[in-house]
């Protein structure tokens, strides 16, 4: 159903050559327009049109935190075909802004659906859009960088398309945006939910050997589950808590966590907080966000990538062992590898383009990777760094 007006085309011609039964639009910054059809709540959407290459896993990518700001293409053609439940969620309160498919969502076949993936998108209030050329579209992001875009939904398929692309035109980007502050938690809270069991649910963790105090960038709740599963009780603070903060719960480890938005904004809080308590000699894991801001504290420079990393099949190497991870990523910024002080060593970087994918800090026990080892959704080749993080502290306890 999709009608791709070009770049430089009249809207007044896009508007004309609406297919009948288009339900929902998506705008781009570039002037270019296409139709489909209309899912989840009405209205409209603005944000950064990006694509995800995973086959499975849609409810968890579409509550994960760090797509703050996102519309996402799903490359795969059939999502939403297993429904959607409470279970299968990062976050209570979704931060995407819309979603992008190929095809319209079917009635859901598997056992542990409680509702349609439609329904569930209105409860969240999220806006999508059905019958896309996903192909073409993501190859526009592949070759000219993820665009800015409104998203947009409406029954009668009635649309002011001057009105959606001065919106999409205005909105200023992800590049210079602290998203994090908008999708931490606001006061500090214990975690001890641990992973997920056929037949059991998720297990918790009532004998804690260690304390490990996580920083809110944007958590996934089965990075937390990950982190209670290595036999930790996990204390979570909000993303501009202070070394004092963290400190006086006497954690055993620090984690920071995934999270949206530019580092560098971020960091004007994040990064003398994270110097602050390299300073205490406290083991310390990060990834993601927690990655790029752990290179800022350590004197680092991160940049935006043309199109960033998304899917759960990016290849990974160990530059230590030499062995590849295939690994679940959803980044849009990088640590750049030659600002690193000679301190810290690369430890990983993409098969896909050879960016950053890890570091370590030479001589204190702190480490991160730019990659989601939780595998929620994903493989779970990296699941080792949860217990990596665990032998510091065992180390560091004596």
């Amino acid at each position: 159903m999709s009608d791709n007006t070009p770049a430089g085309a009249t809207l007044s011609a896009a508007a004309a050559s609406r297919p009948e039964g288009a339900t929902a639009v998506l705008v781009l910054a570039d002037g270019t327009v296409l139709w489909g059809r209309g899912l989840g709540a009405l209205g409209a959407s603005v944000g950064e049109v990006c694509f995800n290459t995973s086959m499975t896993g849609y409810q968890e990518i579409l509550t994960d935190p760090s797509y703050a700001g996102q519309i996402i293409t799903f490359t795969f053609p059939h999502i939403g075909n297993t429904g959607a439940n409470a279970e299968d969620i990062e976050t209570v309160t979704p931060a995407a802004r819309g979603l992008v498919l190929r095809a319209d969502i079917t009635d859901p076949s598997n056992w542990r659906a409680t509702r349609h993936l439609d329904d569930w998108l209105k409860s969240y209030d999220l806006i999508g859009i059905s019958g896309i050329d996903t192909r073409r579209l993501t190859r526009r992001i592949r070759d000219g960088g993820a665009p800015t875009g409104v998203v947009a939904h409406s029954p009668d398929g009635a649309f002011d398309l001057e009105a959606l692309l001065a919106q999409a035109r205005q909105w200023p980007g992800l590049e210079g945006m602290d998203l994090a502050k908008d999708v931490s938690c606001r006061q500090t809270y214990d975690w001890d939910e641990g992973m997920w069991k056929l037949g059991e649910g998720y297990a918790r963790q009532e004998n804690p050997r260690h304390h490990v105090v996580a920083i809110d960038y944007g958590a996934k709740r089965n990075i937390l589950r990950c982190l209670a599963g290595t036999g930790a009780k996990v204390t979570v603070v909000p993303a501009n808590a202070t070394v004092e903060d963290v400190m006086r719960h006497k954690p055993d480890g620090v984690f920071l966590s995934n999270g949206p938005g530019d580092p560098a904004a971020t960091g004007k809080y994040a990064v003398p907080t994270i110097r602050g308590l390299m300073d205490t000699g406290v083991p310390m894991f990060g990834i993601c966000l927690g990655h790029q801001l752990m290179a800022l504290a350590l004197g680092a420079e991160t940049e935006k990538m043309p199109r960033g990393h998304r899917g759960a099949n990016h290849p990974v190497k160990d530059l230590a062992t030499g062995k590849v991870e295939i690994t679940s990523q959803n980044h849009g910024f990088v640590v750049k590898p030659e600002s690193l002080p000679d301190t810290v060593e690369v430890t990983h970087v993409s098969l896909f383009d050879g960016t950053n994918e890890g570091l370590r800090v030479k001589d204190k026990p702190i480490f991160s990777v730019q990659y989601h080892p939780e595998a929620s959704p994903g493989p779970e080749d990296s699941h080792y760094l949860f217990h990596r993080f665990v032998d510091m502290i065992d180390t560091k306890r004596g």
